[in-house]
């Protein structure tokens, strides 16, 4: 039981967030941190409770003068934003974070975290969170392409050789002989279709070959006919200045922003304008589809999934990216650029 308690004070000595812990609005003790605080900055408790108790009045309509009263009436655990040495350009800030530990003795603690480590430590949670969002996104397109080889191209290229040992034994008539390599002919030329429908999804040579919006109009009737939905791209941006990844990354928008309004948003009509403006370039997808609420679809989930990884690539490369949809009044995709025109 000693050696757990000696334990728990080194953990508490030893923490990096400063923490002062008070007893009917009296320091009672504190940790290293806070104690260099209080050396360093010169940080008075007392300034910590006052700040706790403004904070507390002003979201509190109902209040009186007495700090442990409030607290102990209207909450458990309050976070607020402090600043120390305010005068200085380099202010160093925090969130003071209160928190009860016993309500009759009215023992409770201030916690000062660096609002600059609590950011970075949210960014790289954040920034796994999307790690492992975007390595599933990668293996669900691994698997569909992997079943479409298996499902689709092998089966084909199976059903032919089929055909040609049927030939090469020369136990046909010349009329089966004819109307097998018709069959044969017909069915290679289907598989061959469909490997270029897929290295188009993968990588489309006319956009290395005649740039953004070559690549979009050529996209745009692979799927309207298709899909039968009415397709249009509009615009005569010059986007030969644009490099390969904002290229890239703007023709996937536009490929995610068609493909999700064709299967999930019932789109009689889709309209992709790319236009040139001052200093950006602008890219934006309209349907009138049945829309959807944006805020829902957002989160981590498949629906989402190619939405988030459009936002995240888009900001990758000081771009900027808006979903604008509501349920019945169909969805805008817009992606802008700022280009340099020489």
């Amino acid at each position: 039981m000693l050696e757990t308690q000696n334990w728990i004070t080194r953990y508490f000595d030893e923490a990096t967030d400063a923490v002062f812990i008070f007893a009917n609005n009296q320091l009672v003790v504190c940790n290293q941190a806070a104690s260099e605080l209080r050396e360093v900055l010169k940080v008075v408790p007392q300034y910590l409770l006052a700040v706790a108790d403004a904070a507390v009045k002003q979201r509190f309509s109902q209040t009186d003068n007495c700090f442990s009263c409030v607290i102990k009436n209207h909450m458990r655990e309050i976070s607020i934003p402090l600043n120390l040495t305010p005068e200085s350009s380099n202010s160093l800030r925090y969130f003071m974070v209160y928190h009860l530990i016993d309500k009759q003795e009215h023992v409770f603690s201030l916690t000062l975290k660096s609002r600059g480590v609590v950011k970075r430590m949210d960014q790289m949670a954040k920034q796994r969170q999307l790690t492992r969002y975007v390595n599933r996104a990668h293996e669900a397109e691994r698997k569909r392409i992997s079943q479409d080889l298996h499902d689709s191209i092998a089966q084909g290229v199976y059903s032919a050789i089929m055909g040609v040992r049927r030939l090469s034994e020369g136990t046909l008539s010349s009329d089966q002989t004819a109307q097998l390599a018709n069959e044969i002919e017909h069915q290679l030329a289907d598989t061959l279709s469909e490997v270029k429908g897929m290295a188009l999804d993968i990588r489309p040579s006319v956009l290395d070959n005649f740039g953004l919006l070559a690549a979009l109009r050529v996209l745009a009737k692979r799927l309207a006919e298709n899909s039968g939905t009415a397709i249009s791209v509009i615009g005569d941006a010059d986007t030969s200045h644009l490099s390969t990844d904002v290229q890239s990354v703007l023709y996937r928008i536009g490929q995610e922003s068609i493909n999700n309004a064709l299967k999930h948003a019932q789109a009689h009509e889709i309209n992709v304008l790319l236009v040139t403006h001052d200093h950006y370039m602008l890219l934006e997808i309209i349907d009138d589809g049945i829309g959807f609420n944006v805020p829902k679809h957002q989160r981590f989930n498949g629906r989402s999934l190619g939405l988030m990884n459009m936002n995240e690539r888009v900001k990758a490369l000081n771009g900027t990216f808006e979903i604008k949809s509501e349920p019945g009044n169909g969805t805008t995709v817009t992606a802008k650029f700022p280009v340099e025109f020489s």
